[in-house]
């Protein structure tokens, strides 16, 4: 799969206007970061790598409507709408790490940055602190799980921060271009992730549609080393079969290789992934049965935005709107399964 170069991260249009509580009612906390660190739709707060909750109070004088992305595009908190004259508290975790996005590409830009948008944003107050003690959710996978540097690309774990509450913290360690072979070859990939482990930390593992060429011998040994290398650390691993790509017959269903994710072998990933699950008793998220499923549902034209079928007739890559679908299915999955708790879902 293609990877992607690093494009300009532009700022909202002046149109979305950033409301702000009077100085006086805010400021700097002592010892902490704040309001004072924002100015029009973006804050920069200048912290090592680690972990930050983020807590902010939203609304004003006027209706307003607020979302949060926060440094390679992740979305961190979803639309809120606030009625005026009104106030309401959200918080989230964010994981602050070098390279900020795709493990492989730049470092970015130092600390943590946030923009504010939103059709009516209005951030009335926010306060960065260290984390505590918080769970990770690290995911190992492609570019269809990873932080997309650009527009109008997006990996569905470039969206799951958003349905996630603080004390869980996603550290996006998928890679545009990486099968099963070379995540575990590449010392800035698997050798990097596995130490950072905690015990209870949760691995979702999507690696496929890259493996194009590797035979189910060497496919399957390789999810099961990662499996192993994540409970050697007492973490928890996951493993999730690939999204879909978006390749109809002439029935309207997605029943063929290119679509389900066989390769040019005759290695059915998905079915692999699922009898390592199986025989490893691992959690599974059957991603490609519920994407499956979804775009059936939606059919040949109503499938196509979740794809970037029309701005790039790409039937594999997803689209922001899908990314943020796909990434719900994964929460609703991780819920299901008592593998986070529903408190600490959106």
């Amino acid at each position: 799969m293609r990877r992607f170069t690093l494009g300009l991260l532009v700022a909202l249009t002046a149109a979305s206007a950033f409301q702000a509580a009077p100085a006086q009612a805010h400021g700097r906390p002592p010892g902490g970061l704040g309001i004072d660190d924002c100015s029009a739709n973006a804050c920069h707060f200048d912290v090592p790598p680690g972990d930050y909750d983020v807590s902010v109070e939203l609304g004003g004088a006027d209706a307003s409507s607020t979302a949060i992305t926060g440094e390679t595009r992740r979305s961190l908190l979803p639309e809120t709408a606030v009625d005026a004259g009104r106030r309401v508290h959200r918080s989230f975790t964010v994981n602050v790490r070098t390279p900020e996005g795709e493990p492989t590409g730049p470092d970015g830009s130092p600390g943590l940055d946030l923009t504010i948008g939103g059709p009516a944003p209005a951030l009335a107050d926010i306060r960065v602190t260290p984390a505590g003690h918080i769970r990770h959710i690290y995911l190992v996978g492609d570019s269809t799980v990873c932080d997309q540097p650009a527009e109008p690309y997006s990996g569905w774990g470039q969206q799951l921060p958003q349905y996630l509450r603080k004390g869980l913290a996603v550290a996006n360690y998928a890679d545009s271009g990486e099968s099963t072979v070379t995540y575990l070859a590449n010392p800035r990939l698997w050798a990097t992730v596995q130490p950072l482990i905690r015990p209870h930390d949760l691995v979702l593992i999507q690696l496929a549609h890259n493996d194009k060429q590797t035979d189910e011998t060497t496919y399957r040994t390789n999810l099961e080393t990662l499996v192993a290398g994540v409970r050697d650390k007492g973490g928890e691993p996951v493993l999730v079969t690939p999204i879909v790509r978006r390749w109809f017959n002439a029935d309207g269903t997605l029943n063929n290789n290119t679509a389900l994710l066989v390769n040019g072998l005759g290695v059915d990933h998905p079915a692999v992934i699922r009898s390592v699950a199986v025989a490893g008793h691992v959690p599974l998220i059957d991603l490609t049965a519920r994407t499956k499923a979804l775009v059936e549902s939606l059919g040949v034209e109503g499938s196509k935005s979740i794809y970037l079928y029309n701005e790039k007739r790409d039937n594999t890559h997803t689209s922001v709107h899908g990314a943020t679908v796909y990434a719900g299915l994964v929460r609703d999955e991780l819920v299901a399964q008592d593998l986070i708790p529903e408190g600490l879902s959106r």
